[in-house]
């Protein structure tokens, strides 16, 4: 066959198909979908009734967008496509006339299919080898919500191939899109999901993007301009210098095509192409790392990381990070600007960013559990790896391996905890928990016991351990000094901060109860070993010094226990959230306050009465007579209730104070270095924790604690009897006969009594019905005037801060 007559055969066979395929849709159009099957077969498609009747897809992946308490302030974008859907009546009108003028001038006049366009660019394609689409803006609209439907590779595959079918399967689809939404419809559809370029998509997003205005307030140049960019964005790029004049010739042409369509006249097109556009080029920020202020990264990332964990979008954590990146939701968080300002002021007021040691503080909502404010002395980031700005570690041993540190730059939760970050010992903020579960038993907040300078107490410890007496295998806390001990009670002892007070508290009211306690009001136990230990009754019982504050926490946890305490023992668990609303505006039940009642009314009360002491506040029953942070009542100038704490050898410093609206709890440490042999200092983290809750409640007003019962406070307390120098026997019947419960430390203890007889009980005056009396056995007369016990710890009395003898017991002594 000739070259002439295989051109000529080409043409027949173009117009055949060209036939065939405009027969097709025409029919798709004016008949039913039985009679169109037949002339679909024969052009070698699926049956025509097999094709979808209708097109329901996935919303597009748009950004969510991550708002302050207030609504306004903006805290942090997420996307993967930078997107926000808007209705028609919030774009210019000049937008959708330039698209149409520039990619579909038939539009109004078709059905979602231009029979003619589309023939003729089948002709064009089959005898030039040119690209004419010949598709409506329907049928290209099909295209990208297909590609967003996809649910593998091969189906984008299929959406965007280049054949005969799927431009019958597209036809199909696009006339019962047309149907479905009408004009308007379809134009707000596609506006919103074309691509722009730079990772923009939709109108909005091209708009903020490209003029930095929102599209309602586009002029007629700038929307043509966008108009063009849809064909080819990585063509007309006008951000590009070397693109940008053939991007303007483009929006030029835009312009004589909207002269053509009658959508504007030629004067008008005339002075659009004379004006000279600005371009911004700017992206909102993606993620907690771009977030600004930079402060707000740590709250940010809280956030995130609770997001991550709601099981309200998504099985899984990569189903839930796709929502938050894709879902479009408007999420108003916790974070109240004003109080997180006060925060991060007054926490790098004491201390900047270039120190090793870390001020974390951290605002929570008594009777909401709502997070107000997240700050501390670091730079959220990360840190450029091939030109370090962390510091070496302060580890040496870490330090001389080239080791750095996370300071100034990190992106670790210090302030919430996960990720591996498990806390930091708060010290005598734990007294608390003691106090909490004697209450629970009944034990009033006079429960009087004789506080010892060295307390032997019955809880194992093996000897040669810190915090173990030398000559028995036993826990021995001490007082800083002599003046301490002496008979307390529970005011007295938690304001002046006496360890050998709530040592043997904790033996009254169970060691696993007071753990229990500390659960209840929302302590998590990060730490996997302390978990554990936590959990079994049996080890539990053993933790000794668990009310001395050794095992770790965050600042996010101890404000929240405390206020769990203001709000009358109400539990709220931690939320970053006050609504989220997603793309349509329907709200989501996701962060709402989920409380439980943690303990009594009343025993809140107390512990709140009792709290009163430490922080420079009276109880409603002016029973205070010691401080270790006297001047924070002055300074907050509002009723406020809190403890100081510190860790042996001052390795951290920890504050928490409350009112009856907002709890604020500060540790200091260093989080890379616990063993760290540097002294944290009160003086820093004390004021930070306090000016940031005085900032806060300035202007509120004043609100008092409700005050617990009379009996409460001073209970009805039995005498316990006297049982010193009696047989083991013979003391646990007149004690159980009393009302108490009885326990025997079978340690011998040095007494004048026979050997194997009780040398006396603890407590031994008195104590409520129900509380666990222990019997100390005798074994005789001391071998030496001197008892002997471990090393001295300390117990600071000092203005700023108290240091809790035995704290950072890291050994937890499991009894072998």
């Amino acid at each position: 066959m000739h070259a002439h007559e295989n051109s000529r055969f080409r043409n027949v066979a173009t117009l055949a198909a060209v036939g065939v395929l405009s027969g097709v849709i025409v029919a798709a159009a004016a008949f039913p979908l039985a009679a169109a099957s037949g002339l679909i077969a024969k052009a070698g498609a699926v049956s025509f009734d097999e094709l979808p009747a209708s097109f329901k897809v996935k919303q597009a992946p748009q950004a969510t967008q991550v708002f302050a308490r207030d609504g306004k302030t903006v805290l942090a974008t997420f996307y993967d496509e930078n997107r926000k859907d808007v209705p028609l009546q919030a774009i210019a009108p000049t937008v959708p006339q330039a698209l149409v003028a520039a990619e579909d001038q038939a539009f109004y006049r078709h059905n979602g299919v231009d029979v003619r366009g589309l023939a003729r660019a089948v002709v064009v394609n089959k005898a030039t080898g040119a690209q004419q689409g010949g598709s409506t803006l329907t049928m290209q609209l099909v295209r990208m919500l297909a590609t967003y439907s996809a649910t593998d590779p091969q189906q984008v595959v299929e959406a965007t191939e280049k054949s005969t079918s799927r431009k019958i399967k597209e036809s199909r689809q696009a006339l019962a899109l047309d149907k479905e939404l009408g004009k308007n419809g379809v134009l707000e559809r596609y506006l919103n999901l074309a691509p722009y370029g730079h990772s923009t998509y939709g109108i909005y997003a091209a708009s903020t993007y490209y003029f930095g205005k929102t599209p309602d307030k586009l002029n007629l140049s700038e929307s043509a301009l966008l108009a063009g960019v849809i064909r080819a964005p990585s063509v007309y790029d006008p951000l590009d210098e070397g693109q940008r004049p053939q991007t303007l010739e483009r929006r030029d042409w835009v312009l004589d095509q909207m002269v053509k369509t009658g959508a504007i006249n030629s004067k008008q097109a005339a002075d659009a192409k004379k004006v000279e556009l600005t371009f911004v080029g700017k992206s909102p920020n993606n993620g907690c790392t771009a977030t600004k202020p930079n402060d707000y990264g740590f709250f940010c990332d809280y956030f995130q990381r609770w997001w991550l964990d709601q099981e309200t979008f998504g099985s899984t954590t990569y189903d839930r990070e796709r929502r938050l990146r894709g879902g479009g939701y408007r999420v108003t968080t916790s974070l109240d600007p004003a109080v997180q300002k006060a925060a991060q002021k007054n926490v790098t007021d004491q201390l900047s960013v270039n120190h090793k040691e870390a001020l974390m503080v951290a605002a929570v909502e008594p009777g909401t559990g709502r997070v107000r404010a997240l700050a501390t002395n670091r730079i959220f980031g990360i840190d450029n790896a091939s030109k370090p700005k962390n510091k070496p570690h302060s580890n040496p041993a870490e330090a001389e391996r080239g080791v750095r540190g996370t300071y100034p730059i990190t992106t670790n939760p210090l302030i919430t905890g996960g990720g591996g970050v498990n806390g930091y010992q708060a010290g005598s903020t734990f007294k608390m928990f003691a106090a909490v579960a004697a209450l629970q038993k009944g034990m009033p907040l006079a429960t009087e016991i004789q506080a010892q300078q060295v307390y032997r107490s019955g809880y194992y410890a093996p000897q040669g351990e810190p915090g173990s007496c030398s000559d028995i295998p036993r826990y021995c806390p001490t007082n800083d000094n002599s003046t301490m001990a002496g008979l307390h009670d529970m005011w007295s002892a938690f304001g002046a901060s006496v360890n050998t007070y709530f040592v043997p508290l904790e033996e009254q009211a169970g060691a696993y109860n007071t753990i229990q306690a500390a659960k209840a009001l929302g302590i998590r136990f990060l730490a996997p070993s302390e978990a554990a230990h936590a959990a079994d009754k049996e080890q539990a019982d053993t933790w000794g010094s668990f009310t001395l504050g050794v095992s770790a926490t965050t600042p996010l946890d101890l404000a929240n226990a405390y206020a769990t305490l203001a709000a009358d023992g109400s539990h709220c668990e931690p939320t970053p959230v006050e609504q989220i609303v997603d793309f349509s505006g329907a709200k989501i039940d996701a962060g709402a306050p989920n409380c439980n009642r943690a303990v009594s009314t009343e025993v809140a009360r107390a512990a709140i009465d009792m709290a009163r002491c430490p922080v420079g506040d009276q109880s409603a029953f002016d029973e205070c007579k010691g401080a270790t942070a006297r001047g924070v009542h002055d300074t907050v100038d509002h009723p406020v209730a809190g403890k100081t704490g510190t860790t042996d050898s001052n390795r951290t410093a920890s504050l928490v104070v409350t009112t009856t609206s907002l709890a604020v709890a500060g540790i200091m440490a260093d989080p890379d270095y616990p063993e760290t042999p540097e002294s944290m200092d009160h003086n820093k983290i004390n004021p930070a924790v306090y000016e940031t809750l005085a900032d806060a409640m300035k202007g509120k007003p004043k609100v008092d604690f409700p005050a617990p019962t009379r009996e409460t406070a001073y209970g009805n307390q039995k005498t316990i009897p006297d049982v010193s120098c009696s047989s083991v026997d013979t003391a646990r019947t007149r004690l159980q006969e009393a009302g108490f419960d009885v326990k025997v430390d079978s340690v011998p203890v040095s007494s004048n009594c026979a050997e194997g007889t009780v040398a006396y009980s603890e407590p031994s005056r008195r104590s409520v019905e129900g509380a666990t009396i222990t019997l100390k056995i005798s074994g005789g007369p001391a071998k030496t005037d001197k008892p002997t016990n471990g090393p001295d710890r300390n117990n600071d009395n000092r203005p700023n801060g108290d240091t809790p003898a035995g704290d950072l017991l890291d050994n937890l002594f499991p009894r072998n």
